[in-house]
């Protein structure tokens, strides 16, 4: 298969901007900005929450723990009040504040801009670490979500059975230059267009450059 990757994302690009109106930033980016604490945290309250929640609960969360000591000096069940209502809150509250503690007892209190050293910490996977290191860092990353799994496979690009299998094959063929903006174009795109339930190919801006796009269209 061909992948026409310049063609694809100046359509999603566009779409997003239209959608939005403005280019495409991450929800966590635009609430934290650059911090790496912020980003670390916001991300880890997002994990199976709705933005908006996510949002709140973890401006809540920083206002009070603005950097991990602060978390670490905040009491767990304090904590947890403040990530309530995201999902799983006293799971996260409980990893945030061991998080606090060994980036304090082995980062001198910094958040560590390694994959490695961040699939580490309690409750960060792979989709996290690549959010920490493309907002944070500004480096290098696939973030793949369930929207960017889906839609890989849809599409054709990839035939994978799992997010951290996806990562891997988009690694191997996604232009790099296409990295770090993939996961905040297929979101969006997930929930508005080519959605769990169903693929909306009639209003899809990619939908000719896509195997299940292009054998629906033929049918019409």
């Amino acid at each position: 298969m061909n992948i026409e990757w310049d063609s694809i994302f100046s359509a999603l690009e566009s779409w997003y901007a239209i959608q939005n109106g403005e280019p495409a930033v991450t929800m966590v980016a635009s609430t934290t900005g650059r911090d790496p604490w912020a980003i670390l945290l916001s991300t880890i309250v997002s994990l199976r929450t709705k933005d908006a929640v996510t949002m709140v609960a973890s401006r809540k969360l920083l206002a009070e723990a603005p950097d991990p000591m602060k978390m670490d000096e905040l009491p767990e069940e304090r904590a947890a009040a403040l990530v309530y209502p995201a999902g799983f809150y006293r799971t996260k509250a409980k990893n945030l504040k061991k998080i606090a503690r060994i980036l304090l007892d082995r980062y001198n209190g910094q958040v560590p801009a390694d994959m490695n050293a961040l699939l580490a910490l309690p409750g960060v996977g792979r989709k996290t670490a690549n959010l920490v290191l493309i907002e944070a860092f500004d480096m290098d990353g696939i973030c793949v979500d369930t929207h960017v799994h889906r839609i890989s496979n849809r599409t054709g690009w990839v035939c994978t059975p799992e997010p951290d299998k996806t990562e891997s094959a988009l690694r191997h063929i996604l232009p790099i230059q296409y990295w770090k903006r993939i996961n905040t174009l297929l979101v969006l795109y997930g929930q508005n267009v080519c959605t769990p339930r169903w693929a909306k190919c009639e209003i899809c801006t990619i939908a000719q450059y896509c195997n299940t796009g292009i054998k629906v269209l033929s049918l019409q």
